[in-house]
């Protein structure tokens, strides 16, 4: 018994893990009656296997999947995009089974490390500038690097109708610097050679916040470890959504149409409010709204 516990979910948790509503208003539902487990009325306290089909007034619930983050090490001529019209978007490359994005851009002609991810969240929340999360590069250039372009590098470059935020830049040899941004402006790192003269020949992202590329061959992804992911969370714990982070990953991600719509049948598990008016909390509803998703009249 213990054994098959620890492949199963209680009850009330599936349901909420779901994202229809809490644990607390599943537990009304289940006393209820109005959940069953593979057409069986169930009860509180029942466990949810593998393969068991749990239904809320009859409709289907369907378990969250897994929250995925990747690290890519993307080739030259990988283009960061969900469009299924660019042939070698990045989704396409990966081919993973889950509905990935990724965190940011990296240029076509850029190669190195980006982050992908289901998580919506947590893109708005690391894409955000004022968070100050570094991102690191190696930058060759056509040119000898001199003090001067080490120093005005460093302190803000005029582009894109702004100046960059200062940085830090660190000559390697006399072709290759170190740059570490906390911007994140379109092609922010080749404008501001080009602005100083020089043309940028080959540029790799070596590191964004804690994660660095390490042994990752180009091509290659592999998914941050739990000690990863604990320490991004703890650096942005204090980030909220903003226009620019919301913008870019709304752009991605087709537009669903805003219409306010009483839930269809087929629309079960994405609006969680009908439970709530459905509830049996509600006596005025119980009766005549005890079937989810009634039309409007």
């Amino acid at each position: 018994m213990e054994n098959k516990n620890q492949n199963s979910t209680n009850l009330n948790k599936f349901i909420s893990s779901t994202g229809i509503c809490s644990r607390r208003d599943a537990e009304k539902f289940i006393v209820a009656g109005r959940v069953t487990i593979n057409k069986n009325v169930a009860q509180l306290g029942n466990r949810v296997f593998e393969g068991d089909e749990v239904r809320v007034d009859g409709r289907l619930l369907k378990a969250k999947p897994k929250t995925l983050y990747i690290a890519l090490n993307k080739p030259v001529g990988v283009v960061c995009t969900t469009d299924s019209k660019e042939r070698k978007n990045i989704v396409k490359f990966i081919g993973h089974p889950e509905r990935l994005f990724p965190i940011g851009r990296l240029d076509k002609p850029s190669e190195g490390l980006i982050f992908l991810t289901n998580d919506g969240d947590i893109v708005n929340k690391i894409l955000r500038a004022g968070n100050n999360h570094e991102k690191e590069y190696i930058v060759s250039v056509d040119k000898k690097i001199t003090d001067d372009f080490i120093e005005k590098m460093s302190n803000g470059i005029p582009i894109l109708g702004t100046v960059t935020q200062n940085c830090k830049v660190e000559k390697i040899t006399d072709f290759v610097f170190k740059i570490i941004l906390t911007q994140g402006l379109n092609r922010q790192i080749r404008r501001m050679c080009e602005y100083l003269g020089y043309e940028v020949t080959k540029l790799k992202r070596e590191r964004i916040m804690n994660v660095s590329l390490g042994k990752l061959k180009t091509g290659d992804w592999r998914e941050l470890t739990e000690e990863e992911m604990k320490e991004i969370n703890q650096m942005i714990s204090s980030s909220s959504k903003t226009e620019e982070a919301s913008t870019i990953i709304e752009k991605q991600k087709p537009k669903p149409k805003k219409k306010k719509e009483t839930p269809k049948s087929n629309d079960f598990n994405r609006k969680s409010a009908a439970f709530r008016k459905n509830s049996p909390k509600s006596k005025r509803n119980s009766n005549a709204n005890s079937k989810f998703g009634r039309k409007r009249r």
